[in-house]
């Protein structure tokens, strides 16, 4: 084998191996949960603003941590987002949109809004905040332990989760992209959970 052969044959078998590897790491994370399917049992990051732990319900002496069944709602749409991702930076408004039809419906008390920052610091996710004015919290995720949980998804991704009077979560919305039209969003988020 010439020297052009050789290394031909090197640089197929590392991008074959590169290739299981990336393929086994996305079947490991399992993917995201389903609708229809429990919502992992996951500890997340405490708003650290009072008025964030009083917006979720978790009161005066929340510690540093929480489960989304500590969350006093009959809904939490969870977003998945990082400060980089333009498509998340582009939703912003109408995500922005979603929580103040929330309020002027008065399903305030009864469904959540949450963010959750792949990738990114507190630093990161109060810049986010700011530049974009979001009322609602949301939380780091630097080391990416809660994506890596929800099966590594893109940006930004949706979960609405049904927090069920039996304690049972369960997922009733799982998908990547856009909301599309806050106000029918919202409807079938309703029709979904079954909020009257």
């Amino acid at each position: 084998m010439n020297g052009i052969g050789k290394r031909t044959v090197w640089f197929y078998a590392v991008m074959g191996i590169m290739f299981l590897s990336f393929a086994g790491l996305s079947v490991a994370a399992g993917g995201p949960p389903q609708k229809g399917e429990p919502f992992p049992d996951l500890t997340f990051p405490a708003p650290t603003g009072t008025e964030h732990q009083r917006y979720l319900g978790l009161g005066p002496k929340a510690g540093s941590t929480f489960k989304l069944d500590q969350v006093k709602a009959n809904v939490v749409i969870l977003e998945v987002f990082s400060m980089y991702c333009p498509y998340c930076q582009n939703e912003a408004p109408g995500i922005n949109d979603l929580y103040a039809k929330i309020a002027e419906r008065g399903l305030d008390g009864r469904i959540k809004l949450i963010g959750l920052g792949a990738g990114n610091s507190p630093y990161e996710v109060d810049l986010f905040k700011g530049k974009y004015g979001i009322k609602f919290p949301l939380l780091p995720d630097k080391d990416l332990k809660l994506h890596n949980a929800l099966g590594r998804v893109r940006t930004p991704y949706f979960i609405v989760v049904s927090l069920n009077p039996d304690g049972k979560q369960q997922v009733i919305y799982s998908k990547v992209g856009t909301i599309g039209d806050p106000g029918q969003f919202l409807d079938s988020i309703i029709e979904a959970a079954g909020i009257q």
